[in-house]
């Protein structure tokens, strides 16, 4: 089999593999930027409503550290602004995953050293991997594209948001190609890559923060911090407004010796190698890890650090943004409309704005929670599950172990983020109604937090290798309802569905419990059928 041969072989079994994956990702990134432009015309659809909003936000600049650059009031440049970063941040995680799962996790499965056994080379299925992430970026732009066409915005807007936004997944997709190569686990390697994909979308925001308004507080000019980041890069195209790829050229350029760095890693070490090795664990365990619950903690814990960190940040944005943002709502019928409906209609403005953010740190919530449900999923495919199994701990035990961790978990992100919103109280001398707010919020979150988690638990038990594309496409399909349900002009029962928008919100001195009974039923009749269905389930470590 000639060299072309090869390559186009392992196209094809990775285009097989990933189809459903990228037909997800690629559809669900157009239809969220068609809704956009939907949402814009129905909330936003006056020229007067779109400049104000714009005025708040280069008024108040941390709240450009969520959302992108203001370049005009215009329907396209207003709706480059609510969703390019969005539009971005999943060609980036699309590619990262894909690259890191034909790289490293096909190391760890050992289905690496079959390829290898063949004349294919070592560093073949480092450049089929990178060529089709490549095609997939390409068809990723391209439906986006499409999509901003077809509900009647320029073409050539068009065209650079669906470009920018595949520009930023090469530069990750040749990131997390490298990083594969550096890491031990294919965990290690998306830590790394996600982790590298925030940093990258915060850094754009604070260039964004730090830049120079325009007189009339309708476009921002990007500090030098946003230079730095392939989101910065990106926003600066500036699409419907100055239509402009040159900022591209960084992406590029990245992208190409990002992938060359892969593709000379990977001749310098051997299959299953990496540059960084596991680090040497002491003799003996720690007493702590005598039980399955405390060796899952253990694996988790250094995640849900995480996660809780990112719920004090947000917390304290909940409480400190709520008073300018008051006062912007006033002159603004649109964004208090748009605030309410996430709240209640007798509710605050401030209250609105604190249920928002919460909404973000009940996502948090349930990523911490489903991630410890698939923790137990990923210690079954990597045979690790075994020995615990093999001690007097049942399958039933083992499952209730990081049912528990997952509980845990969700309780101490909302708990750091009623931290964060009580520090913004202090800090900002708030009203003392919003401790209470936070703490009501926070409960409802625990609850719509503890579906997912539930959920994916019975996923696990019935369907073992939809754990990992379910649970997470669960909480990503729940988390643009419930953050841009709003924006996009949602019906309220179509929000309804999904337990983050569905959850308990403080209404001035009282609490809409919204969907909290049908939320609690279906989380303890999912956890019971899991653990009970589990005490039959075999072990499918590679199914």
């Amino acid at each position: 089999m000639t060299a072309p041969s090869r390559a186009v072989a392992l196209a094809g079994q990775r285009l097989r593999r990933d189809g459903v994956q990228l037909t997800l990702w690629i559809v669900g990134a157009a239809v969220l930027a068609a809704a956009t432009y939907a949402g814009v015309q129905s909330a936003f659809g006056s020229d007067d409503a779109r400049r104000s909003l714009l005025a708040a936000a280069l008024a108040n600049p941390v709240i450009l550290l969520f959302r992108g650059l203001p370049s005009g009031a215009g329907e396209g440049a207003f709706v480059a602004f609510l969703i390019v970063p969005f539009l971005c941040l999943l060609a980036a995680l699309m590619s990262a995953f894909l690259a890191v799962r034909h790289t490293r996790a096909e190391e760890e499965s050992g289905r690496a050293d079959l390829v290898g056994a063949t004349s294919a080379g070592r560093m073949l299925p480092v450049a089929v991997t990178l060529l089709h992430g490549a095609a997939a970026n390409t068809a990723f732009a391209i439906v986006v594209a499409l999509a901003l066409i077809a509900v009647g915005l320029p073409a050539s807007g068009a065209v650079v948001t669906g470009a920018a936004s595949g520009g930023v997944g090469l530069v990750f997709l040749g990131f997390a190609a490298v990083a594969a190569q550096v890491f031990r686990t294919s965990r290690a390697a998306n830590t790394a890559g996600v982790s590298a994909i925030l940093l990258a979308y915060l850094v754009a925001g604070v260039g964004n923060a730090l830049g120079t308004p325009s007189d009339d507080l309708q476009r921002m000019e990007s500090a030098w911090p946003a230079w730095l980041s392939p989101f910065g890069w990106a926003e600066n195209t500036r699409p419907f407004s100055d239509d402009t790829l040159t900022p591209l050229l960084p992406a590029l350029g990245s992208a190409l010796l990002l992938g060359l760095g892969a593709l000379a890693s990977s001749r310098r070490r051997d299959v299953g190698a990496s540059f960084l090795g596991e680090r040497t664990g002491p003799a003996e365990a720690h007493p702590a890890l005598r039980s399955p619950t405390s060796l899952l903690w253990r694996l988790s814990g250094g995640a849900v650090l995480a996660w809780s960190a990112g719920a004090v940040l947000a917390g304290l944005l909940s409480t400190t943004l709520g008073s300018v943002i008051e006062e912007i709502g006033a002159e603004n019928p649109a964004l208090e409309a748009m605030l309410a409906r996430m709240s209640a209609a007798e509710g605050s403005l401030e209250q609105g704005i604190l249920t928002t953010f919460f909404v973000m740190i009940g996502i948090f919530a349930a990523c911490a929670g489903v991630q410890g449900i698939v923790r137990v999923r990923q210690e079954e495919l990597h045979g690790t599950a075994e020995p615990v199994l093999a001690a007097a701990v049942g399958r039933e035990r083992w499952l209730g172990a990081a049912v528990v961790v997952s509980g845990i978990a969700i309780a101490l992100v909302l708990t750091a983020g009623v931290a964060g919103a009580s520090l913004g109280i202090a800090v900002s001398s708030g009203e003392p109604d919003l401790y209470r707010s936070a703490a009501v919020a926070a409960g409802g979150q625990l609850v719509a937090a503890a579906v997912f988690a539930a959920l994916t638990a019975l996923v696990f038990v019935l369907a073992p290798r939809a754990t990992l594309p379910l649970g997470w496409g669960l909480v990503a399909t729940a988390a643009v309802v419930g953050l841009f349900g709003p924006v996009l002009g949602l019906p309220d029962d179509l929000s309804g569905l999904s337990p983050v928008a569905a959850a308990p919100v403080p209404v001035g001195d009282g609490t809409d419990i919204r969907g909290l009974w049908w939320m609690i039923g279906t989380a303890a009749a999912a956890t019971v059928a899991a653990l009970t269905l589990m005490r039959r389930r075999e072990l499918a470590p590679g199914g």
